[in-house]
């Protein structure tokens, strides 16, 4: 009898803590549904008037086929002595110098040095010291130009990720992605913009300003890699090193047509990042991450910026993309926290699905993504702040008078690095039963994609609910990123894809999940993806289309809908 009685309270017990979750999750959804209401009176009034001053200017015409060679074959061209590494770095250089006035993603460059890196280059290849056999064995990014993310330290470059310093803050020694990079032979050209200390999914600080969108520069690229996004997007890049810790290198990648790859933690060092954190599990969430203009550069880049002593990656192995299983969703369906997808991302990602005969499934866990996601990546501590790391003789901010200074204007600081204060001490006073009730659910996720995926499967899944909006607007979107964040607190790997464009001639793009582990499998996808659709398209060289402001319309709708 006694064992019944204690079957039954365990039971109830159960039920009353599964329900408690539910209430609270309810609680928290319509309380930020409703705070992204309260936002977007302010945002979208704000957002339509910094576009009035924004140029409708279009980029240049990219005029040299040098600039539109896939990065494996531009190695391949430079040390068999088709074309010289200099005249390859002077035509990204020339790029450059076009397309930063109009898109304003550049920090700092180094020009001359890779100019004069580059012609060293030439001249041993010219020596013939190294067969081409063995350049492509030990440098096979002789010779090719690579943009790197400012949050990332280049050894003489600025590296204080958009933070304003009275002092400018220059990394005395690369980064080992840097290094490892450089040791494959890429020339480092410059340091792009971020947002300040990356707590942005779009692109704009005190210090440099904000990037603009090539495919319409009253739009934003994404953040918090936008800077590499745009330079890669308008034909002044083709390889880029960023980061990612909740989306930053998938969105950038997605509102600017272009492919951007989340790996599997551990593969690459994460060290030598701002911001940081020495938390134990800060790499089981955020790492450095490859950016690509064609997708078939994905795995070429990744390999050279591998850590030797990380986790390993398979990536020369061959695979037959009709041999992976294709499961996808293309809604987050009852979570109640995310809009749905606009009509012609649902009917491009249903078409993908449909092409690649993949096979429904609906996770129901994932409705706990932003729950999960916050409680995971907030509760993690010493991660760097506006208020953890100051400037030498500086006393220390606090968030009280920071928050008043943003009000006032008179901080240095943009506004999600004055708040992120407020949502670590917020994350604080939630009970820590509850903490541990959503790390189960982590758990039981990550053990339902294992079963589900394999060694050769992968989860189609959206990377963002619409393509590139106007600057300024992700503030009553701040839920939405939460379709990228869940695959960091997951550990998964994850690449987005360019899929085609929207009616406006924007970007869109899908998430390809796989295992842990498995990265190859969502780059085979990639490349696969990027043969049947197209890949990155030329930013147009024609004015944008006439405003419609459909997504101002799409935006009124949901909020009438919740407020009801």
């Amino acid at each position: 009898m006694i064992h019944y009685i204690k079957k039954l309270t365990y039971f109830v017990v159960r039920i009353f803590r599964n329900l408690t979750l539910e209430i609270m999750g309810y609680i928290m959804r319509r309380f930020l549904r409703s705070a992204m209401v309260v936002f977007s009176w302010f945002v979208v009034p704000y957002s339509k008037y910094t576009n009035m001053k924004t140029s409708r200017r279009k980029l240049p015409p990219i005029k040299t086929h040098l600039l539109e060679i896939p990065a494996v074959d531009l190695a391949k061209m430079i040390r068999t002595k088709q074309v010289k590494s200099e005249e390859v770095v002077q035509a990204y250089i020339d790029r450059c110098k076009q397309v930063n006035p109009l898109i304003n993603a550049i920090v700092q460059d180094r020009f001359d040095m890779a100019l004069e890196e580059a012609r060293e280059i030439d001249r041993v290849i010219a020596k013939g010291i190294n067969t081409v056999e063995q350049m492509e064995e030990l440098t096979p990014l002789l010779g090719v130009p690579v943009t790197v993310k400012e949050s990332i330290a280049v050894k003489g470059l600025t590296n204080q990720a958009g933070r304003v310093f009275k002092t400018p803050q220059v990394a005395k020694s690369d980064a080992p992605v840097v290094e490892q990079v450089k040791k494959f032979g890429g020339i480092i050209l410059l340091v792009s913009n971020t947002p300040e200390l990356c707590l942005l999914w779009e692109t704009y600080n005190k210090v440099t300003g904000q990037t603009k969108n090539p495919y319409d520069l009253r739009r934003t690229p994404g953040g918090s890699s936008g800077g590499e996004a745009a330079l890669l997007a308008s034909g002044a890049s083709l390889l880029g090193l960023t980061s990612d810790i909740g989306g930053s290198s998938r969105l950038p990648a997605m509102f600017s047509g272009i492919w951007g790859h989340k790996p599997t933690p551990y593969a690459v060092s994460f060290k030598g990042h701002h911001p940081t954190s020495d938390f134990p599990k800060w790499g089981d969430f955020f790492t450095i991450a490859p950016m690509t203009r064609y997708a078939k550069d994905l795995p070429l880049l990744l390999k050279c910026m591998a850590d030797p002593t990380g986790t390993k990656l398979t990536l020369d192995k061959e695979i037959d993309v009709k041999k992976i299983r294709f499961f996808f969703m293309d809604n987050d369906g009852p979570s109640g926290m995310m809009r749905p997808l606009s009509r012609d991302l649902h009917a491009a990602i249903n078409r993908v699905a449909n092409d690649f005969n993949a096979k429904r499934v609906n996770i129901r866990k994932m409705k706990w993504s932003l729950d999960i996601s916050l409680s995971a990546m907030l509760t993690m501590e010493n991660i760097e702040t506006i208020y953890h790391k100051t400037e030498e003789g500086e006393k220390p901010k606090t968030i009280c008078t920071e928050t008043v200074k943003y009000f006032c204007g008179c901080s240095d600081s943009i506004l999600p690095s004055v708040i992120f204060g407020h949502l670590q001490n917020f994350m604080k006073i939630i009970p820590n039963s509850r903490h541990k009730q959503l790390a189960t659910i982590i758990e039981a996720l990550k053990t339902e994609f294992r079963q589900l995926l394999g060694t050769d499967g992968v989860f189609l899944y959206p990377t963002f609910p619409n393509t590139a909006h106007k600057h300024y607007r992700i503030y009553h979107k701040l839920l939405e990123p939460m379709y990228m964040a869940i695959f960091n607190t997951l550990g998964l790997p994850v690449t987005n894809c360019m899929i085609g464009l929207d009616k406006r001639n924007l970007p869109m793009g899908i998430q390809v999940v796989a295992n842990p582990g498995q990265d190859h499998l969502c780059l085979a996808v990639a490349k696969e993806m990027e043969r049947r659709y197209g890949g990155w398209v030329r930013p147009p060289t024609e004015e944008p289309l006439p405003e419609e402001d459909e997504e101002q319309e799409e935006d009124e709708k949901l909020f009438k809908d919740d407020i009801k």
